[in-house]
């Protein structure tokens, strides 16, 4: 299996459609494939090499597109960098697996200077904005114009496509490595699940640096699809996009579809043509399902559950558990079943199973497992290679199956919050509200909030003499993690709970928030 395959078929098949809308640009699949194979020209002449990794810091685009497609016709892996993260953590995702030549937008070209500064790998900037290159850059557009077109590389298995930089349990991301083979088998299984079809019209409203977003482009491509660029979400660029391009499906999290339906406007847009909104991230609140339902009556809504270690989807929630019946089965807070060729279990801390019904550990086994975390072999030992459940994912979220096979998530094992769609691991949170000078210690918890699902809290003890507002700690934490991660809320107490062992007791300072939930995750 290899990414590239899918744009051959694309353009034996419909080499006049349309492959690629940006604003006002658009182009076929012959044009498109032209482009990429003179950009791969140019990034090995730049000295790109096999595996070599390439970054891009960029909103979303059809160029952002194109090089998702010619980092790997170039024989490279890719780097998408979330775009929200401070100055700090984007150096260290370049330094940590050697990405020597980023590619950025004109949103992110006054960062390139004080990225330079800080990373000792980066070496080539290439502009891919709209607007003038700037000083010490790369043009895109002249690299394309001026390199010929060179023979795909035809990477594929096992060989590395890409390295999707997530949340870390010891405070520093961590690279997840995913194949080529793990890509596209994840797009079959979207494929297969109908989440993409020939014909359609894919609004990339989400990030594309996010692997939730990735795997709709990556589905799309098995089926031809076109693909339509938003480079940033906003509810009213949304719904004019929607409409104005006739869009047929997209992916959305459970806060940006609460933000679109909900939009004062939303009803005089027209919708019709969409066929399909998956979502991720948390389950729906039936509330906005409904009234998602009401603005969307000839779509289908679909459920996607995943982390970026199993690229992503491991179980899809169908369309038919969105309808009224469906939903009389109370399963629409499940996470659905298992895809086709997905293996799950639910076992207990000694890697036994537990009976069904019965909560522990989600582990999965599956073609689109990842091939480890870049440079980190003790944590990927942990994950993947922990006895006597050896070639298993083990998610760090705790869940159920019930009698019928539908997952459940219930809890999460790890110490992570889901906010927003987006994954934040307490420690780095932490790690980062402790230097305020102010503060003597604190501890960091996920809690239900009807917006982001779950919001970053933070309990802090100040030290003795000491004072600090919880916007101090904030605007402090906002220097040196994304503003993402930074605390929404901040509780001042005298003292945290401890256990006789010296550890902060984190279900002691949940147990109020989630008390009257039947789940301890949102």
């Amino acid at each position: 299996m290899q990414l590239t395959q899918a744009l051959h078929r694309a353009v034996a098949l419909r080499p006049d459609g349309i492959a690629t809308i940006c604003g006002d640009r658009r182009q076929t699949f012959t044009q498109f494939r032209d482009r990429v194979a003179r950009f791969a020209g140019a990034l090995r002449a730049l000295g790109v090499g096999a595996g070599d990794r390439v970054g891009i810091l960029s909103l979303n685009s059809d160029r952002y597109i194109e090089a998702y497609m010619a980092i790997p016709w170039a024989g490279a892996a890719f780097n998408p960098i979330n775009t929200r993260w401070s100055s700090g953590e984007i150096a260290y995702s370049l330094d940590d697996c050697d990405t020597r030549v980023l590619l950025v937008d004109d949103a992110f070209a006054p960062l390139s200077v004080e990225l330079k500064a800080k990373s000792r790998s980066l070496a080539t900037l290439i502009h891919i904005g709209d607007q003038p290159t700037p000083d010490g850059m790369r043009s895109y557009e002249t690299l394309i114009a001026t390199h010929d077109p060179v023979p795909d590389a035809r990477r594929r298995g096992k060989d590395l496509l890409g390295v999707f930089y997530t949340g870390g349990t010891t405070g520093h991301p961590k690279g997840v490595m995913l194949s080529h083979e793990a890509i596209v088998y994840n797009g079959l299984v979207l494929v297969n699940e109908g989440a993409a079809r020939a014909g359609d019209i894919a609004l990339h409203a989400a990030p594309m640096f996010h692997i939730g977003d990735f795997c709709l482009f990556n589905a799309q491509w098995l089926v031809g699809g076109t693909q339509v660029a938003l480079p940033g979400f906003t509810p009213f660029a949304t719904l004019e996009a929607l409409q104005r391009e006739r869009v047929t499906v997209t992916v959305l999290i459970p806060t940006m579809m609460q933000m679109v339906v909900d939009h004062p406007e939303a009803s005089r847009f027209d919708l019709g043509s969409l066929r399909m909104l998956a979502y991720g991230g948390s389950p729906i609140n039936e509330a906005l399902l409904d009234r998602a339902q009401a603005l969307l009556p000839a779509a289908q809504f679909m459920q996607v559950y995943g982390m970026t270690e199993l690229a992503p989807t491991t179980s899809v929630l169908s369309p038919e558990m969105h309808s009224r019946e469906g939903r009389a089965t109370g399963r629409v807070r499940s996470g659905g079943l298992p895809c086709t060729g997905v293996m799950v279990r639910i076992v207990a801390p000694d890697g036994e199973d537990v009976p069904p019904g019965e909560v522990g550990e989600i582990i999965v086994r599956s073609p689109s497992v990842m091939l480890g975390y870049w440079g980190k072999s003790e944590e990927t030992a942990a994950v993947l290679d922990r006895a006597p459940n050896a070639g298993w994912m083990h998610t760090g979220d705790g869940g159920r199956i019930d009698e019928a096979g539908f997952l459940y998530v219930v809890d999460r094992v790890k110490d992570m919050i889901v906010s927003g769609g987006e994954n934040v691991y307490s420690v780095e949170v932490e790690q980062a509200v402790a230097k305020h000078p102010a503060v003597a210690a604190c501890a960091v918890i996920g809690v239900p909030d009807p917006l982001w699902g779950e919001r970053v809290h933070a309990v802090v003890v100040l030290k003795s003499g000491e004072d600090a507002t919880a916007q101090d700690i904030r605007e402090h934490c906002k220097t040196l993690i994304g503003g993402y991660k930074c605390p929404r809320s901040i509780e001042f107490v005298a003292a945290l709970p401890m256990s006789g062992a010296g550890k902060v007791l984190k279900r002691v300072l949940r147990e109020p928030y989630w008390k009257d939930k039947d789940r301890h995750v949102s």
